[in-house]
């Protein structure tokens, strides 16, 4: 869609100007006059023409063109010029025996145009014995106001190419509204400033496409100085987005510090500047158009500086904003000569700049999801390591269950889902197993019991350290679960460690929950438990809660099967 659109942008809106242009009437002589002057008295007074010059100033308070319509010619019934600050237009129609009408229009009541980025005036009436209109334009502020002025029988181009451009930036304005809805699901997905700083970039755009083309005439038609000032402001918004979406969106250590830290100060400085052109347009009038223009001149060197670095340095972020700006870095190269160097004429190449737009939206929003991608899927393995790390910190080394801080972590949760009886387990004897066949053999011993206690849906097995074990179990069943357990250890031991001299046997003490008690107080009734058992002989359960007694043969061939 993007390229569809790029392929038909430059075609149509170079048709669009072509058919203002074969329409429109250029201004063949200038003069130059002061506030205080009569501009009738100007108007008669041949030597202050200048005709066939093609550079203009603003030096002067007052700019007066002169427009000659030739008998038969198409009447014009507007004066169209781009938009700029400026105190008042007044317009003149000079018949062939010298009589004057004229319309005078205060800058706050210049109507805009459908052609993108310029005001309209409506003539004086004119008539077949009309020879000459004069446009007269009090403090103009920029040149562009005076070498684009026409004359025009309609608003703008008022043609078939005209509304096919509109539909065109209407189709690119639709496509910047998608950058945003990716930036809401990717920012809700991984918080990270330079989507917010690129859905900043995109709305400035989307803002600038809008002000700046006969889309805001459809859609608003405010005041053609609303406009002038709103574009001046958001041309600085562009900019600082732009800026602190490169500062946030160059992978860490892909650009080096001090062009990193020097973005913001240009993001500031882009705003400040903006701001302080469009409310004191006429602080330094006749320069500060150009002044204004270059001094972006280091905002936009830095700004290259950085993406030749970032790329210089491997930073797969750049190369995505590197490609996607680089209409933008030649339409802002564009207006910074044409803007500065004095015989060149103006031009805000804004062909370039739409053309522009859509290389911004397709590979800068693509680097944004490449970017998220991959952070996504860095903070993806690093959790997962973080849960394999606990997951460990939770575990026994030795027999694969988990240990008492697994279970002290996880007891409420536990106790909500129904594990409300606790088994204390410890094997008989078990320092005489070290001594007498190795702490190795003991470990196989260990390893064994684990084995035994088969953790399940219902049971929970823990190791807290030596030789006790603990089973945490749920179900009206909970006390003979843990019971047959126990009596299959012998079995299981036997069966897996050779060399040993007498069976090993547990004892074990086994309590249910009270009420609101805590994991403390009832690990410390069920070893009271363990403990008579112990003192009891051995070899044995002491329980609190009721256990099924359970023949030791079925026991054991429960054990061998398992």
């Amino acid at each position: 869609m993007a390229a569809l659109l790029l392929v038909m942008l430059l075609p149509a809106g170079a048709a669009s100007a072509g058919e203002a242009e074969s329409l429109g009437i250029r201004s063949s002589c200038q003069a130059y006059a002061t506030l205080s002057e009569d501009v009738a008295a100007i108007v008669r007074n041949e030597a202050r023409w200048s005709c066939g010059a093609k550079e203009y100033s603003l030096d002067a308070e007052r700019v007066l063109l002169r427009f000659d319509i030739a008998p038969g010619e198409t009447l014009p019934r507007y004066f169209l010029s781009r938009r700029s600050a400026l105190e008042a237009v007044h317009l003149l129609a000079i018949n062939s025996d010298g009589a004057i009408r004229e319309n005078t229009i205060p800058a706050a009541a210049l109507q805009s145009s459908m052609a993108g980025g310029y005001f309209k005036a409506p003539l004086p009436e004119l008539t077949g014995e009309t020879r000459q209109v004069v446009a007269v334009i009090d403090l103009p502020s920029h040149k562009m106001t005076l070498e684009r002025a026409y004359l025009a029988p309609a608003d703008g181009a008022g043609g078939v190419s005209d509304m096919r451009f509109a539909l065109i930036l209407a189709g690119l304005a639709g496509m910047l509204v998608m950058p945003l809805i990716f930036n809401a699901a990717f920012y809700r997905a991984l918080r990270e400033t330079f989507v917010l700083w690129h859905t900043a970039l995109t709305f400035s755009l989307l803002a600038t496409i809008l002000v700046t083309s006969g889309l805001s005439v459809l859609l608003f038609d405010p005041p053609a100085m609303t406009l002038s000032w709103m574009t001046t402001v958001i041309f600085g918004m562009t900019v600082a987005s732009g800026a602190m979406f490169t500062h946030s969106f160059v992978e860490p250590g892909r650009m080096h510090p001090w062009l990193r830290c020097a973005l913001p100060w240009c993001a500031a400085w882009a705003i400040v500047l903006s701001v302080f052109h469009a409310a004191f347009p006429f602080v330094a009038r006749p320069i500060q158009s150009s002044a204004y223009t270059a001094a972006f001149a280091p905002v936009l060197a830095l700004f290259m500086l950085s993406m030749i670095d970032a790329w210089r340095r491997g930073s797969r972020a750049a190369r995505y904003q590197a490609i996607g700006y680089l209409p933008m870095v030649v339409v802002g190269l564009i207006r910074l000569v044409t803007g500065i160097v004095p015989w060149l004429p103006s031009t805000d190449a804004t062909l370039l700049f739409y053309a522009g737009c859509v290389c911004e939206v397709v590979f800068t929003t693509l680097g944004v999801a490449e970017r998220f991608v991959t952070m996504k899927r860095e903070r993806d393995r690093a959790r997962n390591e973080a849960e394999l790390l606990e997951r460990l910190s939770e575990t026994d080394a030795l027999t694969g269950l988990l240990n008492r801080r697994a279970i002290e972590l996880r007891f409420e949760q536990l106790r909500a889902e129904g594990f409300t009886t606790l088994a204390i387990i410890d094997l008989d004897h078990f320092k005489a197993i070290n001594d007498v066949n190795g702490h190795s053999t003991g470990d196989e011993v260990l390893k064994a019991v684990a084995n035994a206690l088969q953790p399940g849906p219902s049971v929970r097995a823990y190791r807290l350290g030596g030789e006790e074990f603990v089973l945490l179990l749920r179900g009206e069943d909970a006390g003979t679960q843990a019971e047959l357990r126990r009596q299959a250890i012998p079995a299981i031991v036997a069966h897996t460690v050779a060399g040993l001299e007498r069976p090993v046997t547990a004892s074990m003490g086994i309590a249910g929950l009270l009420a609101e008690e805590d994991f403390a107080a009832l690990y410390e009734r069920a070893d009271k438990l363990l403990y008579e058992a112990k003192s009891g002989g051995r070899n044995r359960t002491r329980s609190a809660v009721r256990v099924v007694e359970v023949a030791q043969g079925f026991a054991g061939e429960r054990a061998m099967s398992a």
